[in-house]
């Protein structure tokens, strides 16, 4: 191969990783935060608010993370033209390993966190309970 055709293999390559990294963090992303918002509504004691919040914030976070990742992935690519195929699945397996670990890194977040917000829930209804005044029968 010569120079220019290495470099468009190269630049195809690129656009094929990117295209499909880039489609299948969004879609990742999209699938969670709609299948994640009743989890987080029950973990923070049904509080829609702060569960669509914290569900922001955390779409937020996987885009930022898992593109980052992507776009790092990009830096030392070296390739022939034999290996186009090979490094791009490669390269789209890595992605799909950060997406599972970040997932699994959420969900023990938010399994802390829900822990953390129940007992806040249980410490608030506690002290409503201890300064509510006696009703008479």
């Amino acid at each position: 191969m010569n120079p220019t055709s290495d470099m468009l293999v190269l630049n195809l390559s690129y656009a094929a990783y990117l295209a499909v990294s880039i489609a299948l963090t969004i879609w990742v992303a999209r699938s969670l935060a709609r299948s994640g918002e009743m989890f987080l509504i029950r973990c923070f004691g049904q509080d829609q608010e702060l569960a669509r919040s914290t569900n922001r914030l955390l779409v937020i976070g996987f885009y930022l993370v898992n593109l980052g990742v992507v776009c790092l992935r990009l830096d030392m690519w070296w390739q022939t033209g034999a290996n186009v195929v090979v490094d791009v699945v490669s390269r789209v397996g890595v992605t799909m390993l950060v997406l599972g670990l970040m997932h699994l890194f959420n969900m023990l977040m938010i399994a802390r966190m829900g822990r953390i917000v129940e007992n806040w829930m249980a410490a608030r209804d506690w002290a409503m309970a201890e300064h509510a005044p006696e009703t008479t029968r």
